[in-house]
């Protein structure tokens, strides 16, 4: 425990000054953040000795982080999608199947799941930072209340194949929390013109920060790892603790919650 403390202070000190900031020195940190994340997810299916299949969805992943440096290229996110997939498939050819249709789809998908969520994240970074901490906030609330109602109220399973320490008690509790928490904050620091549709977009984001935080675990209990990686010691890896963000950010704007 006293290591995990650490390691998040630390993490903190490090990476808010970035986002507090922000313009060209945050994007940079991301860029660095989104790359070891995707590389973490690689790591875990044994695929990173795929050297050009790596480096052309990296490249991908990279094109949904920062959009505009790809319109160079003069095609949209469809179109470089298909490109890269195009390209992936004929890999699995000219390899003989060592690459296997499989990987490739998993590439697609980890080059999406990563670039994508990130740069929701960055977006909202620009937006306002205020909406950062309302997420950050939300998320930190779900986990925190969703840990003490499991282990005071905690006795049916929530997904036990994936998570066996989650309860429906401690999600339920998670949601909960983070509601109350969301709209004390949102009323210091408005987020929306209406408190009820704080409390709605709320207790979505708190239940999809839950669905961000499963699809991890099933990752990592599919590919029997403990951690996506070692960089955060006592936390694990980048996606250990980005897990929820890569969800919660995506789901808030395609809401149109943040705009």
């Amino acid at each position: 425990m006293k290591i995990r403390i650490i390691t998040a202070i630390v993490a903190i000190l490090l990476f808010f000054p970035f986002v507090i900031y922000g313009d060209w020195p945050f994007q940079v940190i991301m860029v660095a953040v989104s790359g070891i994340g995707f590389y973490e997810l690689l790591k875990m299916r044994h695929m990173t000795r795929f050297y050009v299949p790596m480096f052309l969805s990296m490249f991908l992943m990279f094109t949904f982080l920062l959009p505009r440096f790809a319109a160079v290229l003069y095609l949209d996110d469809v179109e470089r999608l298909l490109l890269i997939t195009l390209l992936l498939l004929s890999y699995t050819v000219l390899v003989k199947n060592q690459f296997t249709i499989e990987d490739a789809g998993f590439m697609l998908i980890t080059a999406t799941y990563v670039g994508v969520g990130f740069h929701y994240f960055i977006e909202t970074q620009m937006i306002g930072l205020h909406y950062i901490f309302y997420v950050i906030i939300i998320i930190l609330a779900t986990d925190t209340g969703a840990y003490f109602s499991g282990r005071q109220f905690g006795k049916h399973k929530l997904w036990p194949e994936i998570s066996p320490n989650k309860t429906i008690e401690g999600a339920l509790g998670g949601i909960l929390l983070a509601v109350v928490v969301s709209v004390v904050f949102h009323l210091f620091f408005p987020v929306h013109e209406s408190t009820w549709v704080v409390v709605i977009a709320s207790l979505l984001a708190s239940m999809v920060a839950q669905i961000g935080d499963l699809v991890e675990s099933a990752y990592k209990r599919y590919y029997s790892v403990k951690d996506s990686g070692r960089l955060l010691p006592g936390h694990g890896g980048i996606l250990d603790r980005f897990d929820s963000w890569l969800f919660v950010f995506p789901f808030l704007h395609m809401i149109q919650f943040i705009s």
